[in-house]
C-alpha cells in the first residue's frame, strides 16, 4: 500500500436539511441522498506525487440510505494535475490505499454501483470554513454556492458546529447552507440544504486527530 495523506478544507452540500441525519447515525431526512462536494488540498502527498494545491470533487446519488448502496457518481480533477497526480488522486478518492473503511472515500466507493468517467476540468474553488462561505464552479457540470444559515426571525447568522471524534470524514465541521447545479452525468438540483464546511486531515488510515 502507497501511503498517502492530505491537508484541504471542504464544502459538501446534500439533500438534507441542516444538520443532516447521516452525521448522528440516522437516515436521511428525503429517503434518499444526493450530494455534491468539493477539496482544496492545501497539503498532500501519495507516495512521493505532490498533491498541494490542487482541487478535487464529485457529484453522488443515492436512491436510498447511503449504506443501502445502488449509488451513482462522477469525479472531478483538476485540470492542471500531472498524469502521476491523476492517478494518485482517482485511487485515493475511490478508496484505494487506504484501510478499511477508514476514510469516506474509501466509505463512498464502496456504495457506488455506477462510476461515471472522471473528468479532468478547470476547477475553481474558494471556501472559508469559519465564515461559512464557499463557491464551486466546473464549466458546464458544477455550481454550489454556501453562505451561513440566517435566523428566519431576525436574519442574523447562525453558527452550528459538529463534533465527531471518531468519524471517517472530519473531526470538527461548521454547518451552513448551500445549494448545487448538476446537469449530468449525474443530475443534481439542491436548494438552500446541508452545507458543510470543514478542514480536512486524512491518510491512509484515517483521520489525523490533534
Amino acid at each position: 500500500m502507497t501511503y498517502w495523506e492530505m491537508k484541504g478544507r471542504q464544502l459538501t452540500n446534500c439533500s438534507c436539511d441542516y444538520g443532516c441525519n447521516c452525521q448522528f447515525g440516522g437516515l436521511p431526512d428525503k429517503g434518499h441522498c444526493h450530494a455534491v462536494t468539493a477539496i482544496r488540498i492545501d497539503e498532500g502527498r501519495h507516495g512521493d506525487t505532490d498533491l498541494s494545491s490542487l482541487t478535487i470533487g464529485a457529484v453522488f446519488k443515492w436512491p436510498g440510505p447511503i449504506h443501502e448502496g445502488r449509488g451513482e457518481a462522477v469525479a472531478f480533477v483538476d485540470e492542471r494535475a500531472s498524469e502521476a497526480q491523476r492517478q494518485a488522486l482517482l485511487t485515493i478518492m475511490t478508496g484505494g490505499d487506504t484501510d478499511p473503511f477508514a476514510t469516506m472515500f474509501a466509505v463512498f466507493a464502496s456504495t457506488v454501483e455506477t462510476m461515471h468517467e472522471p473528468r479532468f476540468v478547470p476547477i475553481e474553488f474558494d471556501v472559508d470554513v469559519e465564515g461559512r462561505k464557499g463557491r464551486l464552479h466546473i464549466p458546464g457540470a458544477v455550481e454550489m454556492d454556501g453562505e451561513p444559515i440566517k435566523s428566519p426571525v431576525d436574519g442574523r447568522e447562525i453558527r452550528a458546529r459538529i463534533h465527531i471524534p471518531d468519524g471517517f470524514e472530519y473531526e470538527f465541521a461548521d454547518i451552513g447552507s448551500a445549494s448545487s447545479h448538476s446537469p449530468g452525468p449525474v443530475p443534481v438540483e439542491l436548494r438552500d440544504s446541508y452545507g458543510q464546511f470543514a478542514h480536512l486531515h486524512l491518510n491512509s488510515h484515517g483521520v489525523v486527530h490533534g
